[in-house]
């Protein structure tokens, strides 16, 4: 073979036309195996293409780098043992520092990408199908709490924006009326929804409303102080002239419509209120008690179209989902 008069290392990594890391890995490969077909395989490529790229890099450097021995397989020769060394000296030289420029150079393009926006900071009254929307949108942070629980979230700057319902299509109650008013808040109606009473299978003790509850000694599960479905409870009991703690396990308390439900299907108790949804996923029995609506409050600092881009999207699952009406469908 013709050697090369001068040798030529480029700053693209090329030496004479020859990538240098290719180059390494073939020559590493060979040092490493007992034959050609075991390097090829450590690289992935076929027998054919190992011996091609041997071919190659000898014509260029004119200087053989690997020979066939009878009953050795294949070894590289002194100048491939050799250029080897070298090779991996410098790349142990080399590392560290491109291994800094890598970070470097990562570090400059995150910096040229456009900062993402901090998430919309919601906190809500539990409704399965919000709950739902929010998890497929990473532009929503969302913390479960009672519907007056959230909007203190909301007044002290803790969250952006509250969910929450009060058990009533009329004028809004205290001290949710004056939400309404407050000039520093967008409110909103987002879906309504109906809420009844979760009971057994085929409703066994034939429950209509409240006062069947109390008649009967049932066990109830209640929501937690502060959610509105508690707060529609203690009006119903109102309404119908019951003291809400005169019910037997009203004082038992759970965060989420889901775990009221998992108790009653269970048998650990015999009703509690909930949405129809909730109650057909448990297999349990509905008894309608009513249509409520359900808001969405934020500051009017909080851009819109984040809000609308929410609420969109709660209105499109809200006109396909059992028990929900979409405010935009009237």
């Amino acid at each position: 073979m013709r050697k090369p008069s001068a040798f030529t290392l480029q700053a693209d990594g090329d030496w004479n036309g020859l990538g240098l890391r290719p180059t390494f890995a073939l020559l590493d490969a060979l040092s490493a195996s007992t034959s050609l077909l075991v390097a090829a395989r450590r690289l992935g490529i076929s027998y054919r293409s190992a011996w091609s790229r041997v071919s190659t890099l000898e014509a260029v450097i004119g200087q053989p780098v690997a020979i066939k021995t009878k009953g050795h397989g294949t070894v590289l020769t002194p100048y491939g043992r050799h250029l080897h060394a070298v090779l991996s000296e410098m790349y142990d030289r080399l590392n560290p520092f491109l291994a800094a420029e890598a970070d470097r150079i990562s570090e400059a393009l995150r910096a040229l990408e456009a900062p993402r926006p901090a998430p919309l900071r919601l906190a809500a009254s539990h409704d399965p199908l919000l709950l739902g929307v929010v998890e497929a949108r990473p532009d929503v942070e969302l913390a479960i709490a009672g519907s007056l629980d959230a909007l203190a979230h909301l007044r002290t700057g803790s969250a952006d924006a509250a969910g929450f319902h009060y058990g009533s299509e009329g004028p809004a109650p205290d001290p949710f009326d004056a939400l309404f008013r407050d000039p520093d808040l967008r409110v909103r109606p987002l879906f309504r929804r109906q809420q009844g009473l979760m009971l057994p299978p085929g409703n066994p003790h034939g429950v209509t409303n409240v006062r069947d509850i109390a008649r009967l000694g049932l066990r109830f599960v209640n929501r937690q102080r502060g959610a509105g479905t508690r707060i529609w409870f203690e009006r119903l009991c109102a309404e119908a002239g019951l003291e809400s703690r005169a019910i037997r396990g009203a004082q038992t308390e759970e965060f989420t419509h889901q775990a009221v439900a998992a108790l009653i299907a269970t048998g650990a108790a015999d009703v509690g209120m909930g949405p129809p949804a909730i109650a057909e996923r448990f297999g349990l029995a509905f008894q309608s008690l009513g249509w409520e609506t359900y808001f969405l409050a934020a500051r009017v600092t909080i851009d819109a179209a984040v809000l609308a881009d929410l609420t969109e999207a709660v209105e499109r699952a809200a006109s396909t989902t059992l028990g929900y009406q979409s405010m935009a469908c009237g």
